[in-house]
């Protein structure tokens, strides 16, 4: 197994491919545990995580929860609604508070981009990303890179096509940035209004036919439209987006037979795809979830565990 050094995980762009394979690496050791009848490790006992989110979560919160707590960590979900936050407090004041009650890590999600970065420069203890606004998602690329590997065992040549509203994805940031990195390649496809000006220096290829997007591809990654940001101004109505970008019954007979279905979720049933098509044979939608599980267990274990060996900061 390569060696991992670094002290943060704060975006897939600043990791190597060594270090994404690291990670997929650790995340299939950690899968068993959910195998066994007791579904624990101690390799984390004594550690205490902090889960601070600024912006609603459930997958990804609970994801993180519970991979601390299966690797016998003490876990503390500070509520943002119910916490100084709401009476003016910083950023940096609350993390700086926290950090003295003598925890090892801190988990965030903030709505605003390079908000981990400067967390990470302002304490001691070890950050991970959980989202920053449009920027990275990098555990959601992950769990999405071991999905891939699992069910077909390699990277090189590969072609994923993630589709939807890339503008205002940090999900698809990420996996562009990792995928590209494993030797696959990357095409996006969405609504003219949704896809970034500069998303081709990245290493994706663009697509704006859906059929035409997905016709070789061995894995389609379906992202949310995101009403929460406002991304329903950059197209005319969900029904048009749906007859367009939809992976619906009937576009089912332009994939390849073995390719693979993948949302980060929660899906919007009819708008990205039919409940057919997420509930079939070709979607790993649940494994994600799964995988997800694993791969936040290696993570938590490459950053908070092993106090004894020299890191690097990621920074």
């Amino acid at each position: 197994m390569h060696k991992w050094n670094r002290k943060h995980l704060l975006s897939i762009e600043e990791l190597s491919r060594e270090e994404i394979l690291t990670v997929l690496q650790t995340a299939e050791s950690f899968k068993d545990i959910s195998l066994r009848p007791i579904k624990k490790s101690p390799v984390l006992r004594g550690k205490t995580i902090v889960l601070l989110f600024y912006e609603p979560s459930t997958r990804t919160s609970n994801s993180f929860s519970l991979a601390a707590k299966r690797l016998s960590a003490d876990v503390v979900n500070i509520s943002v609604n119910a916490s100084s936050v709401q009476k003016g407090e910083s950023l940096i004041d609350t993390a700086k508070n926290i950090e003295a009650l003598k925890i090892h890590t801190i988990i965030i999600r903030h709505s605003r981009a390079g908000a981990p970065m400067i967390l990470a420069r302002h304490i001691d203890a070890s950050v991970i990303n959980a989202g920053d606004g449009y920027h990275e998602h990098p555990t959601q690329a992950l769990l999405d890179m071991f999905t891939i590997k699992q069910r077909k065992g390699f990277f090189e040549g590969l072609k994923v096509t993630i589709v939807g509203d890339i503008l205002h994805s940090r999900v698809a940031r990420s996996n562009i940035w990792g995928l590209s990195k494993l030797g696959a390649e990357v095409t996006v496809c969405g609504p003219p209004t949704m896809i970034p000006v500069d998303i081709e220096a990245m290493g994706a290829k663009v697509s704006y036919n859906l059929k035409e997007a997905v016709a070789d591809a061995d894995v389609v990654n379906l992202l949310r439209v995101q009403f929460e940001r406002e991304s329903g101004v950059l197209f005319p109505s969900v029904r048009e987006y749906a007859a367009m970008f939809s992976m619906d019954d009937e576009m089912e007979k332009y994939l390849k037979e073995d390719a693979l279905i993948m949302h980060p979720g929660p899906i919007n049933r009819g708008v990205e795809i039919s409940s057919r098509m997420a509930d079939g044979k070709r979607s790993v939608i649940l494994e994600q979830v799964t995988n997800g599980l694993a791969v936040r267990m290696a993570v938590l274990y490459l950053i908070s565990g092993e106090k004894e060996k020299t890191r690097k900061s990621s920074l």
